[in-house]
């Protein structure tokens, strides 16, 4: 019977996660409200929340996908719960991403699950791992931005934002960067020998695209550009998201 609870724990949503949907909900109805406090805070929450769920989500979809692909330690790891403290490191999978977007709209990825890639049936499938992540950012940001024409202004503003940004993460996460998912689509196919001189640039790569980001403006807006044309792409409506974009960023009125 204790055998049987404990394989059910780890395959069980965790309530970490729930709360942080439930947080979302709540952002979503305050921007209903007459009032220019209830709709600013809406939006922040949403924007936050929203982004926390997905982060979650995203590392959720690289887990499920090594699990179908071989690896064994996935559930035992506690990877499939959807609980973002199960991951490899929580401040770099959900501190820094937050504090990330708070100061400079840029969803930057975090830390990762780790994945025992040694057991994934072969080289595509490790490719499928990588690539997991940040398809589910774009699928995400096409869900919302098919939401948007259905609810009233404020909300679609800050749905439209939490959608822009997903496309970001997805742009982001695609470069073929060390440390990013898009270097592990390619890595697999790499020569041993490229991978050990990568190595020792590997977690600290992220955060030099984040100083380059924050202070080479031409980079962010370029950066901006793509994911805005990308957003676009989906049917997003990017007014909606700069209007969203600007009511998060209050502090900067």
């Amino acid at each position: 019977m204790a055998s049987l609870r404990s394989g059910r724990s780890l395959t069980r949503t965790s309530p970490i996660f729930l709360g942080l949907v439930a947080a979302t909900v709540a952002g979503c109805v305050l921007t209903l409200f007459d009032s220019e406090i209830a709709i600013t805070a809406g939006v922040v929450v949403i924007v936050l929340a929203g982004w926390a769920v997905s982060l979650c989500l995203h590392e959720f979809a690289h887990a499920l996908t090594a699990h179908r692909c071989g690896d064994p330690w996935v559930r035992a790891r506690g990877y499939l719960t959807l609980d973002i403290t199960k991951y490899a490191n929580v401040g770099l999978t959900f501190v820094l991403p937050l504090l990330f977007l708070l100061i400079g709209g840029i969803p930057l990825p975090g830390g990762a699950v780790y994945i025992s890639r040694g057991s994934l049936r072969a080289r595509w499938a490790s490719s499928l791992v990588s690539a997991a992540g940040p398809l589910v950012n774009l699928v995400l940001a096409v869900l919302l931005a098919l939401l948007v024409p259905f609810v009233p202004v404020y909300l679609a503003a800050g749905l439209s934002f939490l959608a822009l940004i997903q496309v970001l993460a997805f742009v982001l996460n695609i470069l073929p960067i060390p440390g990013l998912d898009g270097w592990g689509v390619i890595d697999p196919y790499l020569s041993e020998r490229t991978r050990q001189r990568v190595a020792p640039f590997t977690p600290y790569a992220p955060l030099l695209l984040f100083v380059v980001l924050i202070f080479f403006r031409p980079a962010a807006e370029a950066l901006f550009d793509l994911a805005t044309f990308v957003y676009s792409s989906t049917g997003g409506d990017s007014s909606l998201a700069e209007a969203g974009r600007a009511i998060f960023f209050f502090w900067q009125r």
